[in-house]
C-alpha cells in the first residue's frame, strides 16, 4: 500500500485550477423540480420526504424562524447529497473539508445571533449572566458565555468534518486491507469483505445523519434566537 491515505482528501483540479465548485453545484442537478401535473414514484418520493423533513423541523418556529425553512431545507439536501456522492470509488466529497464547513456554519449562526439581537436583545442579552449570578463570579462568567457561544460554529463544522473523514478513512483501510488479503488467506479476506459491506451501510446512514444533525443544530440556534 503505497498510496497515501490522504490523497482522497485533496481537493481535485483540472488544468490546474481547483474544480470544488463544479462539484458542489452537482448535486443540485440530481434534484428535478415537479413540473408536470402527475409526477413519477421519484419526484413523488422526493417532494414527500422534502415536506416531512420540512414540517418536522419547522413545528417549533414561530414565523420569523419558519421565513428560514427554504434554507435550512436547501442546506440539509446539500449536505446529504455530497455525503452520498462522496461514497462512490474516487469522488470526492466536499464535506471532509474544515474550510467548506466553516464556510456553511459561519453564515448561518451569525443570521441567527444577527435575529436574536434584533428581536430578542433582551433576551440573548441575558444569557452571557444568568440571573442571580453572584457578583465576584460576573466577568469570569461573561467571558465563558462568549466563548461558548463563539463556539458554536466551530462545534457544527468539526462535528461534520470529523464524522465523514473517520468513515472514510476506515473504509479505504478495510478496502486496502482485503485486496492485500486476497492473495494472501481468502477466507480472512470473505470476512473483512463482509466488514466493509457492513461499514458501507453504516456509512449511508451517516451521511444523512450528519446532514439532518448539521441542519437541525442550526435550527435549534434559530430557535433559541426568533
Amino acid at each position: 500500500m503505497n498510496e497515501n491515505l490522504f490523497s482522497s482528501f485533496n481537493t481535485p483540479s483540472m488544468m490546474g485550477l481547483p474544480i470544488i465548485i463544479l462539484i458542489m453545484v452537482f448535486p443540485a442537478i440530481l434534484f428535478k423540480t415537479p413540473g408536470r401535473l402527475m409526477n413519477n414514484r421519484l419526484i413523488s418520493m422526493q417532494s414527500w420526504i422534502i415536506k416531512l423533513t420540512t414540517k418536522q423541523m419547522m413545528m417549533v418556529h414561530n414565523k420569523k424562524g419558519q421565513s428560514w425553512s427554504l434554507m435550512l431545507i436547501s442546506l440539509i439536501l446539500f449536505i446529504s447529497s455530497t455525503n452520498l456522492i462522496g461514497l462512490l470509488p474516487y469522488s470526492f466529497t466536499p464535506t471532509t473539508q474544515l474550510s467548506t464547513n466553516l464556510a456553511m456554519a459561519i453564515p448561518l449562526w451569525a443570521g441567527t445571533v444577527a435575529m436574536g439581537l434584533r428581536y430578542k436583545t433582551k433576551s440573548s442579552l441575558g444569557h452571557f449572566l444568568p440571573q442571580g449570578t453572584p457578583t465576584p463570579l460576573i466577568p469570569m462568567l461573561i467571558i465563558i458565555e462568549t466563548v461558548s457561544l463563539f463556539i458554536q460554529p466551530m462545534a457544527l463544522a468539526v462535528r461534520l468534518t470529523a464524522n465523514i473523514t473517520a468513515g472514510h478513512l476506515l473504509m479505504h483501510l478495510i478496502s486496502a486491507a482485503t485486496l492485500e488479503l486476497l492473495y494472501i488467506n481468502l477466507p480472512t479476506a470473505v470476512i473483512t469483505l463482509t466488514l466493509l459491506l457492513m461499514l458501507t451501510i453504516l456509512e449511508l446512514a451517516v451521511a444523512l445523519i450528519q446532514a439532518y444533525v448539521f441542519t437541525l443544530l442550526v435550527s435549534l440556534y434559530l430557535h433559541d434566537n426568533t
